[in-house]
């Protein structure tokens, strides 16, 4: 009876841990709320790594990435048609948001904090002399880096936690028009949550006086990070009816900032959202330091190079190629040269041999 009960039970056990590990690792969730045709993200379940949210970026605007990623949510698309803007909007404080059933969602296993940092260095090397608009921006820590024409673009745009909140008390801001139901004027946490808001609304009007920005041929980057609605959750709690209003509010303001952002461009912009409840482990920026260099020397003595960079199938293409067609046209000379014929000569030669003989 104790063989027979055991392997239920030892069943169920499994089951149970399975259960909890991916309700732990991939709890949180990538979603695309409006993408253009050349772009094709697959409907299904399939998890994404959480450090390779930038190279699902990178791959959907055209650039090449360093690892292959063999994630099948993904599909190649047009090649020759890529879009001309990617925004990018992580919310922090919630593993899923009730979005909008057009969308696509894919589970994120390892959450673990990322940059879109080599996608703006790309652009920026890429169309340094054409006009893109790159804007990585974080209200709520007072952190915003832009590139290109986005300086003079967004130059008005409310930054720092003063100016969001003098943003929100002016005429024309959210508050006339947004129904707070529970929420307060009077809060330090709501009035963070809503002016995250509000710089959404900014953005895509601010956006809108330079629409010839957005039908040039540079691709554009916007990369947002709100953390409004987890400051709602510490103050009243993840039950409270105050934040369950501030989860509808941001979900029907993703969408019209979706909306508004794809009309901008045309139809021709990727909008995805990243609903993270809390990041496993904290970013950190690689430095280089004299203690570092001394130590890579120690590890590496002969001073050997890598053995495989992603450039080395470009490289290897050019060389080889180059060189058969130098040794093509060594060749071919070379033959030309040995079977010339004097009689086929130029008149030049010929006269000229005409005049030795008659000396």
């Amino acid at each position: 009876m104790g063989r027979r009960g055991g392997a239920p039970w030892a069943l169920e056990v499994a089951v149970l841990v399975t259960s909890a590990c991916l309700a732990g690792v991939c709890g949180d969730e990538f979603s695309v709320l409006r993408s253009p045709q050349s772009v094709v993200f697959r409907d299904g379940s399939w998890p994404i790594p959480g450090e390779r949210i930038p190279d699902v970026t990178a791959l959907s605007m055209g650039f090449s990435v360093e690892d292959d990623l063999s994630w099948p949510g993904l599909a190649v698309g047009d090649l020759f048609h890529r879009p001309r803007a990617t925004v990018l909007v992580t919310v922090k404080g919630v593993d899923k948001l009730a979005l909008p059933v057009k969308g696509i969602s894919y589970p994120i296993e390892n959450a673990v904090p990322f940059s879109l940092d080599s996608v703006a260095n790309a652009i920026h090397t890429l169309f340094s002399e054409e006009t893109p608009v790159v804007l990585q921006l974080a209200p709520s820590e007072e952190r915003v880096y832009m590139v290109g024409k986005a300086n003079s673009v967004f130059e008005d745009l409310s930054v720092t936690l003063r100016q969001l909140r003098n943003r929100l008390f002016q005429d024309n801001s959210i508050l006339s028009s947004l129904p707070l139901n529970s929420l307060s004027r009077n809060n330090e946490v709501d009035l963070l949550f809503l002016s995250e808001l509000q710089v959404l609304h900014d953005i895509a009007s601010l956006l809108s006086r330079h629409k010839h920005l957005a039908k040039d041929h540079s691709p554009d980057l916007y990369s947002l990070e709100l953390a409004g609605l987890e400051e709602v959750g510490k103050r009243y709690g993840e039950d409270s009816q105050q934040f369950k209003d501030a989860s509808q509010i941001l979900v029907d303001s993703l969408q019209k900032f979706a909306d508004e952002m794809f009309n901008l461009y045309s139809g021709n912009a990727v909008v995805e959202v990243v609903a993270v409840k809390t990041f496993n482990s904290p970013l950190t920026r690689k430095t280089r330091s004299i203690l570092q260099s001394s130590q890579s020397e120690t590890e590496n003595p002969y001073n050997l190079a890598y053995p495989y960079n992603y450039n080395y199938s470009v490289i290897f293409n050019i060389i080889l190629w180059m060189m058969i067609g130098l040794a093509l046209a060594v060749i071919v000379i070379s033959y030309n040269l040995w079977n010339m014929d004097p009689g086929y000569d130029s008149i030049i030669y010929r006269m000229t041999n005409q005049k030795i003989r008659m000396d």
